[in-house]
């Protein structure tokens, strides 16, 4: 069976915000190695449309971008939207009952499927779904953005933390 992880960088203050700050080289390997080794990844629309960049070789990209272009490319997608009509390639639209959908992945695949997306965790969060919280915690204040919980903090243990990069921490948790 599945588990369902959902991770993202995130400021001191709870934000995420993919323009706000980015991964340095060290944690964006980490992120390489990660993507390289997940079962899938699941995204609401709003998450993979920013995801899609990788779809197409960008001039100037390095061999790390590549290599992580390489993981995603590679990787089954699921986009959940109500918008929607087609998604790109090696992904998989769902549109109908978000939880009934889950639960089928989860039983149908093993190892780790990320969760990409504040919007879309909350709903998974809802329904229970989520095995693991991942907070990289950068050492930056924003102020805004979408928050890492977009809703009601789910009841969390914290199962295991690590400094991945210089000044930026991983925080894992589980539901308690």
């Amino acid at each position: 069976m599945a588990k369902l992880m959902f991770g993202m960088n995130q400021s001191l203050d709870g934000y995420v915000d993919y323009q706000a700050f980015s991964p340095g080289p060290k944690l964006f390997r980490h992120f390489i190695g990660q993507s390289d080794g997940l079962a899938g990844s699941l995204y609401g629309r709003r998450m993979y449309e920013i995801m899609r960049y990788w779809d197409d070789d960008q001039p100037g990209w390095g061999a790390d971008e590549h290599a992580f272009a390489a993981a995603w490319r590679k990787n089954p997608k699921w986009v959940v939207s109500r918008t929607l009509t087609s998604v790109g390639p090696n992904a998989t639209l769902i549109t109908g009952d978000l939880g009934a959908a889950v639960r089928t992945l989860k039983a149908e695949r093993d190892g780790e499927i990320e969760v990409a997306g504040p919007v879309l965790a909350h709903g998974l969060t809802e329904l229970g779904l989520i095995d693991e919280y991942r907070i990289y915690l950068h050492p930056v204040v924003l102020g805004h953005g979408d928050p890492f919980f977009a809703g009601p903090r789910p009841p969390l243990r914290l199962a295991s933390h690590d400094e991945v990069d210089e000044g930026v921490l991983r925080l894992s948790y589980v539901p308690a």
